[in-house]
């Protein structure tokens, strides 16, 4: 283990070590999903997809996020988490690769495979965060928030112009596997951390979450956000293109609204910690989504920079919301370790509904106008769960509140 006191001669290096290896790992759980959105239409018409393939293409890495969180905790504690960090890491590598294969069943099989490694990187590097940073877990938790924006943001931003640059759609898709590989080897110093066994690995106490019912709406308000999230990654450039936005500019206003995500992702925990409940910020993060996004279909174009701002703000401080509320509503290191992988688990395979019904939408109805019916559903459920998310209570306490 990474020894924190302050008397350590080793402390600043390798804790620095630490830090970028945590930001270079979080800038890679994300462009699997958002490097792909812009490319959509080409994806689409190069390989001759229906909607409900794209939609399927789109749902796929987001429901594997959810059916391989619940291994994360067998695989901790037989082979301890920092030790499979590299692997992963490397198995997401390969999976980008595959997408360069260029056909149907290699860019699906890349992209399960991607979407495995993020589901169990997703719930392991957390874990490794609140153990080597004890008495710094929020900040370490906000600049790990920060790395997921970066990197969807960076692929949202560069897939058009990386398809422009090297003239070949797989090879723009394949690209996003070098950085995994850079991560990789960033992890190799650390390798071999060592220390109390990690918290996601420990079912010895409070196994019965699923018949809690505030941990079933912590659940439900990250599958509630997490479900517009990915309609976002999935389908915002396509949208955006079939409104008249060239290609390049589509996947600019996506990359601009993850940018924005940073500011709220760093601000609203902590602003939220000074307030007696977060019921109201979770409904203030909803209402600037679900505004941000009706702007996105349904208003000018001309205005598109605004409806972002809005957008990034809500998503930014609704997904750290989302993660806060892991930690705000357990009473110790186990029960939010279990909240985590049930939330996150259970979590993203609700939320992979949300991009594969808007792709049906969309080709049951030949356009996008119909889309608003289903983020106001999203909207509506997220905004109750969200709200009871919010209340100042506990898990496995809260049957009498």
């Amino acid at each position: 283990m990474i020894n924190t006191s302050p008397d350590s001669p080793h402390h600043r290096p390798q804790t620095v070590l630490l830090v970028v290896a945590v930001i270079l790992v979080g800038i890679n759980l994300r462009p699997a999903f958002s490097s792909v959105s812009p490319l959509l239409a080409h994806i689409s018409l190069s390989l001759g997809l229906s909607g409900s393939a794209a939609g399927m293409l789109t749902t796929l890495p987001v429901a594997f996020l959810g059916l391989f969180a619940p291994f994360a905790a067998w695989l901790a504690k037989r082979y301890g988490a920092e030790r499979l960090v590299i692997p992963l890491l490397l198995a997401l590598a390969a999976g980008l690769a595959l997408r360069g294969v260029w056909n149907t069943a290699s860019l699906f099989l890349g992209t399960g495979l991607a979407g495995m490694s993020i589901g169990l990187l997703g719930i392991l590097l957390p874990s490794v965060i609140k153990r080597e940073f004890p008495r710094h877990p929020d900040l370490m938790t906000g600049v790990y928030t920060m790395a997921l924006c970066l990197g969807t943001a960076l692929a949202a931003g560069f897939s058009v112009p990386l398809l422009e640059a090297l003239g070949s759609l797989p090879l723009a898709l394949a690209f996003w596997s070098l950085p995994a590989g850079l991560a990789a080897l960033s992890w190799w110093p650390l390798r071999r951390l060592a220390g109390s066994p990690s918290a996601v690995a420990d079912r010895r106490r409070n196994p019965h979450l699923l018949r809690d019912p505030l941990a079933w709406q912590v659940t439900l308000f990250m599958a509630t956000q997490s479900a517009l999230a990915y309609c976002v990654f999935g389908w915002l450039p396509t949208i955006l293109q079939a409104r008249g936005v060239p290609a390049v500019q589509s996947g600019l206003f996506l990359s601009g609204s993850v940018m924005v995500q940073v500011i709220s992702a760093l601000l609203v925990p902590w602003l939220s910690s000074l307030m007696r409940d977060q019921k109201l910020v979770n409904g203030i993060m909803f209402a600037l989504i679900y505004t941000g996004l009706m702007g996105a279909i349904y208003a000018p174009v001309g205005y598109m920079w605004w409806w972002m701002v809005l957008l990034g703000l809500g998503q930014g401080g609704g997904f750290a919301m989302a993660l806060t509320m892991i930690v705000l509503r357990t009473r110790n290191p186990v029960q939010a370790a279990q909240l985590s992988a049930m939330s996150q688990g259970l979590g993203y395979i609700l939320a992979s509904l949300g991009p594969l019904l808007l792709g049906i939408i969309h080709e049951a109805s030949g356009n996008w106008d119909k889309a608003g019916w289903l983020i106001t559903a999203v909207t509506l459920a997220g905004l109750y769960h969200g709200s009871r998310a919010g209340a100042n209570r506990f898990v496995l306490e809260s049957a009498n509140n």
